[in-house]
């Protein structure tokens, strides 16, 4: 008998071993599972191209996420290591250009910075006793504020020698997929194998008995925090190398995905829990997730949904397993244990493997006109969605491709520089005959448009240009001609006289300084007119609203506004009350429904419209010139235009 079951176990070794090694591993499971769907649903998914894109567009997140695992196992939480990450890499590029120091003493800058804000962070916590999340959060605010102070809103170039970090090596690898296995190998010797690794353990399993059995805790926070920062400073050195550019706004809201990579990968936010495999597979889950619904042409708006549903069944996965593995069997000894492990465990599992591929293929439903349609593809890359003139031009490129008979996918890059260039790789790597680029910033899309190129691809640029790389052609609205309009109508609405202040959009972006710029130059042949203040309220009505409140205070008697756009122009007008239209008049920009509306009712003196709607349309039209190999013009400009209360409607 004991034969027989030795022979049983040794002819089923190799399923049993790969069904512990997935029941063990939740994470591994639902990776396995997200993969396999996507195999299934897009021909493009597992091509080696594409799978090199996924690690490359994991590496910022897996580097950040595996500084991050030290903090969680320990208990801590960091939400400050996107904000470092931009700070390290502004200072890298800062001090090698502006400043002329050695390429290599501005890396070991940069990553000194990351250390120093590590340290700070774990002084606040450990010595100033403020809770990980207080402390952390407060790094978040300081360090993307510094990096702000520091570029003065605006990208700056990086270094040549160090942009190679974003390229490859014998042009198939990675560079970035090779600093993300680096830093993993790090993270799991650091936690199986040092001192330091194994006091994180204790401390986040239980810091007073840590502390009573001889850890000297503080100090081990200071190191668990230093390596925090000094992984997000790489981590920012990385992901400037892709885009060419440090962004003072990169990295915004990545801690939230470094955070849940680490808790997809199996750690406890209790503490005492988690290894760098786990982080890795949560990072490569949310990559492949992101990379899949690009591919299955998946509403940007979905996406979110389907991204945030599947994480939650991905550890809700996890959760299973482990109370599985505690399940008690129907008798004692091994054969019991085994039996409650295999019954409710294992139909657990893939009770949770069918509702991550059920949520992938509801996904894909939602957007039928995907992978297989017979119809050319186009993609069109969007900087948001989460403002009324980017919808119009999503509108107007929509009902251009069904008259021409275009399979549009539409993405969201959610004002995210990388973000974006993850999603033209997509496209490029998908079989687009032609993408639609409206850039975050100019300089910073110019990489992945380049890997564009070189696929023989043709890019179109929308609303803004692509510095350093071809495109096709260029269809836009002059942002700069139209603040010089928008500073002649709101000067000489004033009489050439008057206080004003000016609401720039967010820090950084190219249309924020093209608009600035141009509202500058205009307002320079009227001296009479003074900005009082100039304060940014990134392109939101409810930051505008804000701000304005604020500026109000100390600024009661100004006579005039001008906003980079509707939404920031529609909040001011929020906030002046019965004054707006009467006593202060507020120029916006983009011609919005909403802002048109306040016009023809008084409340918004004017709107610089660019005619979103049309500039969406002929992007398309140029799109489909360039597939059918015909050469459209270098530049199409889409003239803009002043509303005012007596032609509103016929821009209504």
């Amino acid at each position: 008998m004991a034969t027989d079951t030795l022979d049983n176990r040794t002819g089923t070794g190799g399923a049993q071993g790969l069904r512990r090694l997935l029941l063990d591993n939740g994470a591994l499971s639902a990776l396995v599972v997200l993969v396999a769907a996507l195999a299934l649903l897009s021909g493009d998914f597992l091509t080696t191209q594409n799978l090199l894109n996924v690690g490359v567009q994991a590496a910022v997140t897996a580097i950040l996420a595996f500084g991050v695992t030290f903090v969680i196992v320990s208990a801590g939480i960091d939400l400050s290591v996107g904000s470092v990450a931009a700070l390290s890499a502004t200072v890298l590029a800062w001090s090698a250009t502006s400043e002329g120091v050695p390429v290599w003493l501005a890396a070991l800058l940069a990553v000194a910075t990351g250390l120093a804000c590590g340290l700070v962070n774990g002084v606040l916590v450990s010595y100033g006793k403020l809770p990980p999340f207080i402390a952390t959060l407060a790094m978040l605010s300081v360090g993307r504020g510094l990096s702000l102070v520091i570029s003065q809103g605006s990208p700056i170039a990086f270094p040549a020698s160090v942009s190679h970090l974003g390229d490859t090596l014998g042009g198939r690898l990675p560079v970035p997929v090779l600093v993300m296995i680096g830093a993993g190998l790090l993270t799991a010797l650091i936690l199986s194998r040092t001192y330091l690794g194994r006091s994180m353990y204790a401390i986040g399993g239980n810091e007073e008995a840590a502390r009573l059995s001889g850890l000297r805790v503080k100090r081990q926070k200071l190191a668990i925090y230093a390596l925090s920062g000094l992984f997000a400073a790489v981590a920012g050195i990385v992901l400037a190398s892709r885009l060419s550019s440090a962004q003072p706004q990169a990295a915004q809201g990545y801690e939230l995905d470094a955070i849940a990579a680490v808790v997809i990968g199996g750690a406890s936010l209790s503490g005492g829990v988690g290894k760098a495999s786990g982080t890795l597979i949560g990072a490569l889950i949310l990559a492949v997730l992101r990379n899949g619904l690009n591919l299955l042409s998946v509403s940007a708006f979905w996406q979110q949904v389907v991204i945030g549903v599947v994480i939650a069944l991905a550890v809700l996965l996890d959760t299973l397993r482990r109370k599985s593995d505690v399940t008690p069997g129907a008798t004692g000894g091994a054969a019991g244990a085994g039996a409650g492990r295999k019954g409710p465990g294992a139909r657990k599992l893939a009770v949770a493997a069918v509702c991550l591929a059920a949520v992938i293929g509801a996904g894909y439903l939602l957007n039928p006109g995907s992978s297989g349609s017979a119809k050319p593809k186009l993609g069109m890359s969007l900087s948001t969605l989460n403002n009324p003139f980017f919808v119009q031009m999503k509108a107007g490129a929509q009902a251009e491709a069904k008259a021409e008979g275009i399979d549009l996918t539409v993405t969201d890059a959610q004002n995210d520089a990388s973000q974006q260039a993850n999603q033209i790789q997509n496209f490029t790597g998908s079989g687009m005959k032609s993408i639609i680029v409206n850039p975050v910033d100019s300089d910073a899309v110019g990489p992945a448009v380049r890997g564009a190129n070189k696929a023989d691809i043709p890019v179109i640029a929308a609303d803004r240009g692509v510095n350093k790389a071809e495109t096709a052609t260029l269809v836009a609205s002059d942002n700069a001609a139209g603040g010089r309009l928008a500073a002649r109508t709101l000067a000489e609405k004033l009489g050439g006289k008057g206080r004003i202040v000016v609401l720039q959009g967010t820090a950084g972006t190219s249309v924020s300084r093209e608009r600035g710029a141009g509202f500058t130059e205009g307002l320079r042949a009227y001296p009479g007119i003074e900005v009082v203040a100039s304060q940014p309220a990134d392109f939101d009505r409810t930051k505008g609203l804000d701000v304005m409140t604020n500026l109000l205070q100390s600024h009661p008697d100004v006579t005039g506004v001008f906003a980079e756009n509707d939404e920031m122009a529609l909040g001011a007008v929020k906030a002046l009350g019965g004054r707006a239209g009467s006593a202060v008049a507020v120029v916006g920009f983009d011609g919005t429904p909403d802002g048109v509306k306040a016009v023809a009712a008084g409340t918004l003196y004017a709107s610089v419209a660019q005619q979103p709607k049309e500039l969406g349309r002929i992007a398309v039209r140029n799109a489909v010139l360039a597939t059918q190999g015909k050469k459209p013009d270098s530049a199409v400009k889409v003239p803009v235009k002043v509303v005012t209360r007596e032609n509103a409607a016929a821009f209504s």
